[in-house]
């Protein structure tokens, strides 16, 4: 959830704080969840190359589909940079796929693609599952300026649980999106590791939605918060 909705009006930017009034409605926050990471739009731009690569491999084999990326990769590099997203994040998912597919050309297989994705989410619950025991739980990292949180929101009982429990739900997706993306890759499935893929982003937006409800109403019932 890291490139900029270029769609979106300044006023609509994620970056933007969330109503005063506290009114956040779970569509709303969903909206600018998704807007986080690219929109729907942006999602499948990012997810492409793999997308194609999986494609080409079926019909054509290992060689094909380096083929198919080489073509693939660029082309979603030049889309995100049209749309405005950001430079860096665009770069780095252009580095990755080759990444990802050097890893494969030393293999010789097309799962080996998917072999450093399958590995973040165990890299990302032990980052959210610390930050929990160190009392720094991400999500309010992530969302509080965004609601509008105060800045010693961690003495804050109400929205430190919101966030406690918003990052220990990422922490069980994390847990659970490593092992169906292992399960995948011993069984050989590439195309349900580019699936799986493609879902991890809605799914975080719909923590990170659901976060943001809860945190301004903890806010906005909290007299203190005021």
């Amino acid at each position: 959830m890291t490139n900029d909705p270029a769609t979106a009006a300044p006023a609509e930017r994620p970056t933007d704080p969330l109503p005063a009034d506290g009114a956040t409605t779970f569509a709303d926050a969903l909206r600018r969840a998704l807007a986080r990471s690219g929109g729907v739009t942006g999602i499948l731009v990012a997810a492409a190359p793999a997308v194609v690569f999986v494609v080409a491999d079926a019909l054509g084999g290992l060689t094909t589909a380096f083929v198919a990326l080489a073509v693939a990769a660029p082309v979603a590099f030049g889309v995100r940079l049209a749309r405005r997203e950001s430079v860096r994040g665009a770069a780095i998912g252009l580095a990755v796929a080759g990444v990802c597919a050097a890893v494969a050309a030393f293999s010789g297989e097309a799962r080996a693609f998917f072999l450093l994705p399958t590995l973040i989410p165990a890299v990302l619950g032990v980052v959210f599952l610390g930050s929990v025991l160190a009392r720094r739980p991400v999500t309010g990292m992530l969302f509080n300026r965004l609601v509008g949180g105060p800045d010693d929101w961690r003495d804050h009982a109400p929205l430190m649980r919101v966030y406690t429990v918003s990052t220990l739900a990422a922490v069980a997706f994390h847990a659970l999106n490593l092992v169906l993306r292992g399960v995948a890759y011993l069984a050989d499935q590439p195309a349900v590791l580019a699936a799986l893929g493609v879902a991890a982003a809605p799914v975080f937006a719909v923590i990170a939605a659901a976060t943001l409800v809860a945190a301004r109403r903890a806010i906005s019932t909290t007299p203190s918060a005021a």
